[in-house]
């Protein structure tokens, strides 16, 4: 029987598809092959993929029967009319520039707002955000409370503003070199961190007073709305969907990757108020993207997002979604495996740092852990640490967080509880025998973004890790 604590799947199976057994030796191999890297082994070769949750999400039979009406015309598609119409519905913004996925929307409001020497504060980074917001000349600067840089602390809102460290930046360097602030709602590389609603109010009080726009990452928003309703008292009796649109109120605008919370497979939108903004973003989005009724997504793709905005607020889905998340936690937990808390809503990280303590930071544990992790079980996890952190542009040494994370992210209405025990007996089975594993060294690095291509090989036993050559570095080596 169900506990309380756990509910069931609120929705039945209709379609199957089968999921790859494999043996360690082959697993050896494969891991070989992908040079040690998550993101390099072929899908076939993972048992339970819990890689991402972006655009891994199972449909329902109302978003599958929607994309049969997909109207593909060139240029006002009755699907793009239907998913602005949702959007403003549901978010509350006035304008909406749909993008192949939320990196589009990142790349467009990068171009938009930043110029060159700008600063750009956030909660924390997110990989690809950041790699835009420099790519157009800005300084990231990271105003999350200290909190959040704590695994084990316990706080209900980790993602947190640190309004005193926006007011000091604001000082220091002048609100006109700050062209937003981005807020991630929730906080994907702090543990899936959720934004109370009475720090939303107060970030937009701050940034108004001195002319600044504020724009969200809304990637996960419908996770945050139902932390807030779990966890702030004056919106306990609010629905999911009245707190989503009162969190979007305190916005200017934002990015989304729909692959997330909008529940399909691809696809993204930026949206704003400001008249002046949509018209050049309108202008833009046609060199990078596509016209502005579509923008890189087809009309049937356009419908399946705005119906999965409709079923995203539902509470029964996102209360099973959450409660997957803390089942895993709670076995963990049991065991005495580390992990980030409290609990986030899109997955469990296991706290790399303390679980390989014998493995200095250089060594990439969580690096380690997650290959370590695939050839136990057939798991695929990600890596949340040094190597996704990258270098300091500067200095050209690794930036080093205090995070050093697996992420074990749980796709959309995907898997069952029983998966979810088969993940748990294989972290606690490594974590048993964590002191027999040795650390790793990197040995190709691309120059941007490099958890997803780098390549690494393990360290003999008595070894130290060089620290590996950037990429422009080694093809002159």
């Amino acid at each position: 029987m169900p506990t309380t604590n756990y509910p069931a799947e609120p929705y039945k199976i209709k379609v199957v598809e089968p999921i790859a057994m494999t043996t360690r030796q082959e697993r050896e191999q494969y891991l070989k092959d992908a040079g040690y890297n998550t993101f390099l082994i072929n899908s076939e070769q993972c048992y339970i993929d819990l890689l991402t949750d972006s655009g891994t999400t199972a449909m329902s039979d109302y978003q599958w029967a929607g994309m049969m009406l997909g109207d593909e015309a060139y240029a006002g598609s009755k699907n793009f009319l239907h998913l602005q119409q949702v959007v403003r519905e549901y978010y509350g913004f006035k304008h909406i520039i749909p993008t192949h996925q939320g990196r589009g929307a990142e790349n467009l409001l990068s171009r938009l707002c930043i110029k060159p020497g700008d600063y750009v504060p956030g909660n924390m980074y997110f990989t690809t955000t950041r790699a835009h917001q420099e790519l157009n000349g800005a300084t990231f600067v990271d105003i999350i409370i200290d909190e959040a840089h704590d695994a084990q602390k316990d706080h209900p809102f980790k993602g947190n503003v640190d309004l005193n460290k926006l007011q000091k930046l604001i000082a220091e360097v002048g609100a006109e070199r700050i062209p937003y602030v981005c807020v991630a709602v929730t906080v994907n590389l702090a543990g899936g961190q959720p934004v109370s609603m009475e720090n939303l109010r107060a970030v937009k009080q701050l940034c108004e007073k001195h002319g600044i726009q504020v724009m969200l990452d809304a990637t996960r928003c419908v996770e945050n709305a139902y932390f807030i309703k779990e966890r702030e008292a004056a919106c306990a009796d609010m629905s999911i969907r009245a707190i989503l649109k009162q969190m979007m109120s305190y916005a200017d605008g934002c990015t989304m990757s729909g692959k997330k919370d909008c529940l399909v497979n691809i696809g993204g939108f930026l949206c704003m108020n400001d008249d002046e903004l949509y018209q050049r973003a309108s202008e833009l989005v046609v060199l990078f993207e596509g016209m502005p009724s579509y923008g890189g997504m087809a009309g049937r793709d356009m419908e399946a997002m705005a119906r999965g905005i409709e079923e995203s607020v539902d509470f029964h889905y996102i209360e099973h979604r959450v409660a997957q998340c803390r089942y895993l936690a709670d076995k963990l937990e049991a065991a005495g495996v580390p992990i980030v808390r409290p609990v986030g809503g899109h997955a469990v990280f296991l706290d790399a740092r303390a679980f390989l303590d014998h493995l200095p930071q250089d060594e990439f544990p969580a690096q380690t852990l997650a290959a370590h992790l695939y050839l136990e079980s057939g798991v695929r996890s990600m890596e949340r640490g040094i190597v996704s952190a990258g270098r300091n542009k500067q200095t050209g040494d690794h930036h080093r967080p205090k995070l050093e994370l697996v992420r074990l992210t749980i796709p959309r209405r995907v898997y069952t509880y029983a998966h979810l025990d088969v993940v748990a007996q294989s972290c606690i089975d490594l974590y048993q025998r964590r002191g027999s594993i040795t650390g790793m060294k990197m040995v190709y690095e691309p120059a941007f973004l490099r958890f997803f291509t780098a390549r690494f090989e393990p360290l003999p036993v008595s070894a130290k890790a060089p620290s590996a050559q950037p990429a422009e570095e080694l093809a002159t080596a």
